[in-house]
C-alpha cells in the first residue's frame, strides 16, 4: 500500500527522545498546523538529519502519513531562528514566540496564515528591533487573535493589519497598555 508524500515548510517547536536513536518531533506546519512526526534513528551519529531537526528550525520537509502517524522523510534545512538570533534578548523572543504556540495551538488543521505571520515575525525579532518588548507583545496578540483568543475588534486600529517591524514606531504608553491587557486577558481566560 503506498502512502502520500506532503511536502511543506515547518518550524521545529519540541522533541521528544523515543526508543534508543529515535526521536518524536512537534512541528509547526504551514499546510497541516501543528502535529507530531517520528524520525528513525535520528539520535545517532550518523544520521544526517539530526542537524536539521534541532528546536527552533525552519524547515522544508516530507511528511508521510501512516497508520500509526506522521514519518518524517527528507529534510531541507532553512535556518535556525534561535542561532540566527543576534544575542540573548533575541533569542529571548524566539523562544517566547514558539512557547506561545506550544501552549495555544493544537491539532491538526491548516493555518497558512498563521504561520505565514509567525514565521515572519520570529524573521524580524531574531535581529535588531527598536522597541523589542512592544513588537513582541503585539505579535503575541496577533498570533492569539488569528487563534481565536482575542477579537480583531479589540486591537487598536493601527495594530490590527500592521507588520510586526513597523509596530516600533507606532507604540505609546496607552497602546502599550491595551496590547498588554489584551495579552494578559487572554492567557488568563484561555485556561491552557
Amino acid at each position: 500500500m503506498a502512502y502520500e508524500t506532503y511536502t511543506t515548510k515547518a518550524l521545529v517547536c519540541g522533541t521528544k527522545n523515543r526508543n534508543t536513536a529515535d526521536r518524536s518531533y512537534l512541528l509547526f506546519t504551514r499546510e497541516a498546523g501543528m502535529l507530531f512526526a517520528d524520525a528513525r534513528s535520528v539520535r545517532e551519529e550518523r544520521s544526517r538529519q539530526r542537524y536539521a531537526l534541532q528546536d527552533f528550525s525552519l524547515i522544508r520537509v516530507s511528511l508521510v502519513k501512516g497508520k500509526a502517524g506522521w514519518k518524517i522523510g527528507s529534510i531541507e534545512p532553512l535556518t535556525n531562528l534561535y542561532h540566527a538570533a543576534e544575542d540573548k534578548v533575541a533569542r529571548g523572543s524566539v523562544v517566547r514566540v514558539v512557547r506561545l504556540l506550544r501552549r495555544f495551538l493544537h491539532g491538526e488543521e491548516a493555518a497558512q496564515e498563521l504561520f505565514d505571520l509567525v514565521t515572519h515575525g520570529l524573521t524580524i525579532l531574531k535581529g535588531e528591533v527598536p522597541e523589542r518588548a512592544f513588537v513582541e507583545q503585539v505579535l503575541l496578540v496577533q498570533i492569539l487573535a488569528e487563534l481565536g483568543y482575542v477579537a480583531t475588534k479589540d486591537i487598536p486600529e493601527p495594530l490590527q493589519r500592521v507588520a510586526p517591524e513597523a509596530a516600533g514606531i507606532l507604540r505609546s504608553d496607552a497602546l502599550a497598555s491595551i496590547v498588554d491587557r489584551l495579552y494578559t486577558h487572554a492567557v488568563s481566560v484561555s485556561h491552557l
